[in-house]
């Protein structure tokens, strides 16, 4: 497999990640308003996912999904996060901490990968900047 593909399988496991996460808590949010911000977050996770998707199928390629493993250890994690405190600003921090991760993990792979497709780079780039705005939302939760 290609760089720009173990790229775009990263891209799009990062977004279907956060898609997953918050899954896994929407129906622990009892603020209307912040119901409706992670709804909208997890809708831009989605049209990115299928982004990378579109861009991996125009190279031949099909996405990763995330491991049974992976998913099921996100879940088990959150729902004891939540047993422990299901505030509105601990679900904040928990989404700004997971969206902390995807920024890390970007950057990481930004700097990593040379001579990328720009298709590739812009959709990091959007997934990046995703990520900052949905902090940036939940930061006044906290």
């Amino acid at each position: 497999m290609g760089k720009d593909a173990e790229f775009l399988n990263y891209i799009f496991q990062n977004a279907k990640m956060g898609v997953t996460g918050i899954d896994n808590i929407k129906d622990k949010i009892y603020d209307d308003e912040l119901k409706n911000i992670i709804a909208t977050q997890k809708k831009e996770y989605q049209k990115i996912a299928d982004e990378a998707t579109k861009l991996l199928n125009d190279l031949g390629v099909s996405e990763k999904e995330i491991s049974k493993m992976a998913q099921v250890m996100t879940y088990i994690t959150a729902n004891l996060e939540l047993l422990k405190d299901d505030s509105t600003s601990n679900i904040a921090k928990m989404m700004i901490e997971g969206s902390n991760k995807g920024i890390i993990e970007i950057n990481k792979n930004l700097n990593s990968y040379n001579n990328m497709n720009q298709n590739v780079i812009k959709l990091a780039k959007k997934l990046l900047a995703t990520e900052q705005h949905n902090i940036d939302e939940l930061k006044i939760y906290l």
